[in-house]
């Protein structure tokens, strides 16, 4: 399992100082823009070494990935280190539809529902409950409610007729239309520079454990719902359970060129299987273009070694 961060906080704060001389307005800067693009080229050297540690020493093994930007993160692991059991990990699809469900008033374990695209702008495709379209019901709470009007995910969703499936914060990010205005940055309240309070957190929380550690404090475990044990416990026990999962775009999602999508992915005791999603809609597959030429130019000005 890859969780790494090189260059810890303070290389993050790197990627938001710099840009901000520039006027660059950034919120999370870890997948698509400059931020992004700065996290991946130093990571991509960690990225190369493991994955040659692995093919040499255990090369049937499944490399499992939690580290941003994930779409060029995995597409650098396949392209430069030949694995090809690498999964790319991301709660975003889980947490967006467990807070539609809540928004919406209906158990989570009751909706059924179906998402594709890309990591951090994917597309929830299908919203149902016992067969009755969910969106109907949201678009009843939006209308009602000029609060949620403020939020970048739902003026996607009215303007697009997908939600996405990532915060509004980030999703700000991966569009020209938002964080280069004034008036919109104000109308959806969007936060400049928020991750560098949450990095401020990780940091104190990772510090409160090493040193716990240290003094021999017993840790707190508590089970999640993370995909990392539920996919292990599928490939150890042969369960099968479904989980999102981003890999390389073999067919899955036919309008998309090569690179890194994210799908629903089958995990038994034969390993990790991608479903095909076809076709998506349009409008949603020229946003996922423009952000798969991105990653597809970063990943080969690193293999390329081609400023």
């Amino acid at each position: 399992m890859n969780t790494v961060q090189v260059g810890m906080g303070a290389a993050t704060r790197v990627d938001f100082d710099i840009p901000a001389r520039y006027g660059l307005r950034q919120t999370i800067a870890d997948t698509l823009g400059i931020g992004g693009i700065f996290r991946a080229l130093r990571t991509f050297p960690v990225l190369k070494a493991l994955g040659e540690d692995i093919a040499s020493v255990c090369p049937s093994a499944w490399l499992l990935n939690y580290t941003n930007p994930m779409a060029m993160n995995v597409q650098y692991l396949v392209r430069a280190t030949g694995l090809t059991r690498v999964l790319g990990l991301c709660h975003s699809v889980y947490w967006t539809m467990r807070g539609l469900a809540g928004l919406v008033g209906v158990p989570f374990e009751e909706v059924t529902y179906r998402a594709a695209g890309v990591n951090h702008q994917a597309w929830v495709l299908e919203f149902t409950h016992n067969g009755s379209n969910l969106y109907d019901r949201l678009d009843a709470l939006i209308a009602d409610d000029p609060q949620l009007r403020r939020r970048v995910r739902i003026d996607m969703y009215r303007r697009l007729g997908y939600y996405p499936t990532e915060t509004s914060e980030h999703s700000s990010e991966y569009v020209p239309w938002y964080l280069h205005h004034d008036s919109e940055v104000e109308r959806l309240r969007l936060p400049i520079g928020e991750y560098l309070g949450i990095v401020a957190e990780n940091v104190a929380a990772y510090q409160q454990t090493r040193d716990a550690l240290a003094a021999g404090r017993p840790l707190t475990v508590e089970g999640t719902m993370e995909y990392a044990p539920q996919i292990i416990h599928s490939l150890v026990t042969g369960t099968s359970r479904t989980v999102y999962g981003n890999v390389p775009n073999e067919g899955l999602i036919t309008n998309l060129p090569g690179g890194t999508v994210e799908v629903p992915c089958i995990v038994d005791g034969s390993g990790v299987h991608p479903q095909p999603a076809g076709e998506l809609p349009p409008q949603l597959a020229a946003l996922n273009r423009t952000y798969l030429s991105t990653t597809d130019l970063v990943v080969r000005a690193a293999i390329e070694d081609d400023p």
